[in-house]
């Protein structure tokens, strides 16, 4: 049974929803699914932007069949190559025999070395600035390197001024019937799987997204619809996307707020992390989030750590080194390139007590733009009553550099 959605006049949704993928790129938890969105547009010629992921094919042939009828597919204009986007192309191929394909260089390479048979059909290679015209509607390619394929490309039709744009602006979630931003509520429902997807799939690429955002502006006052790969599209309240977008590319804190990460082997580190977000809150701090890193998916740590201005870093010694499950998450900081965070850092050892120092030394040589507090709370197996002031000297600091 077909599933689409109107997304303008003669533009509509085609893609398909997956609640059964337990693992986006097999790492990253989605309990609420994803969408794998792709647009037709029937104009003189019918064109297809981009597929879906290949357990998603048959929802999307049903799609096509119901709104093409007797009409051939003509065009299918490829934004990204990444197999969830991609891996329907070669079905399509079969079906649509003279299917006209528009990409990248890049892209039409990628797909030769996932094994399409693409150089027996008609190939058109585009770059930044080109144009195609399918009757009433002429779009334009945008470049959009490493955003986050070297191959991408966005594509903005004029006509009616959507913006399909690959996988900037997506978000995990499954879509569920509801296809537009303003028909859920996105601060509250959404957002922290938005920045999920962004800080986990795009995070690395910073400077890339501010090109490209850079390059948006330029046409930000012509986008009606911005039509990402996953997740919602966007057709009112644009600013406050892009806002999120600027601040999580340009690693800006989005929150003036305290991450508190612990690795705990007995529960006498967590004891301590409770202890600090308690201290945070009754001095006037209440945006606090604790996370045991042992049981919390590292994607989810990354997002917060994006989200806020400060982290705690509270961690046993473990085999005379950090506790594996924090430094995995110090790495994965690192390859995600977070930078301008100020970190406080919580340390314990029953014999010897090393994790402090080798954080911080992670931090200074392995990381960008890090600030390490002088003041650390240092604990022998548990957290006694004469901690406490040292404990409140910690707490005071994080709310000092909080006010600066």
């Amino acid at each position: 049974m077909y599933c689409v959605r109107e997304v303008t006049k003669d533009l509509y949704w085609v893609g398909a929803n997956d609640h059964r993928t337990t693992l986006f790129e097999n790492i990253h938890p989605i309990p609420r699914g994803v969408s794998y969105n792709a647009y037709l547009l029937l104009d003189e010629q019918s064109v297809l932007f981009d597929t879906v992921d290949w357990s998603a094919c048959r929802q999307l042939l049903e799609n096509l069949e119901h709104l093409l009828g007797e009409r051939a597919l003509d065009c299918l204009v490829i934004n990204h190559m990444e197999p969830d986007h991609g891996a329907s192309i070669e079905e399509l191929l079969r079906r649509y025999p003279n299917l006209k394909l528009i990409a990248t260089e890049k892209a039409f390479m990628l797909m030769r070395q996932f094994g399409f048979h693409v150089d027996g059909h008609e190939l058109v290679e585009v770059k930044e600035g080109d144009t195609c015209t399918f009757g009433g509607h002429t779009v334009t390619f945008i470049a959009a390197p490493m955003v986050h394929w070297p191959e991408a490309m966005l594509t903005f039709d004029r006509a009616n001024g959507a913006l399909f744009s690959a996988d900037a602006f997506g978000s995990f979630i499954a879509l569920d019937g509801k296809l537009f931003n303003d028909e859920v509520a996105f601060d509250r429902d959404w957002l922290d799987e938005a920045r999920r997807y962004f800080t986990n799939i795009v995070g690395k690429y910073g400077p890339h997204v501010q090109k490209l955002l850079g390059k948006a502006a330029g046409i930000l006052d012509q986008i009606k619809f911005v039509c990402p790969l996953h997740g919602p599209v966007w057709r009112s309240d644009l600013g406050y996307l892009i806002d999120k977008y600027d601040k999580w590319s340009r690693y800006a804190p989005e929150e003036q707020g305290v991450m508190i990460a612990y690795a705990s082997m007995y529960g006498n580190t967590e004891a301590a992390a409770q202890a600090l977000a308690a201290r945070l809150c009754e001095k006037g701090c209440t945006k606090v989030a604790v996370y045991d890193v042992s049981n919390t998916h590292v994607s989810y740590l990354i997002s917060e750590a994006f989200k806020y201005s400060h982290i705690v870093l509270a961690s046993v010694t473990y085999n005379l080194g950090i506790y594996p499950v924090m430094h995995n998450f110090l790495a994965d900081m690192k390859a995600l390139n977070l930078q301008n965070r100020t970190f406080a850092l919580v340390e314990n050892g029953s014999w010897a007590c090393k994790s402090g120092d080798l954080m911080q030394k992670f931090i200074d040589e392995e990381m960008k733009n890090m600030t390490v507090l002088n003041e650390r709370l240092s604990m022998a197996s548990s957290l006694h009553a004469d901690k406490a002031v040292e404990l409140d000297t910690l707490a005071d600091a994080i709310m000092d550099s909080m006010r600066t």
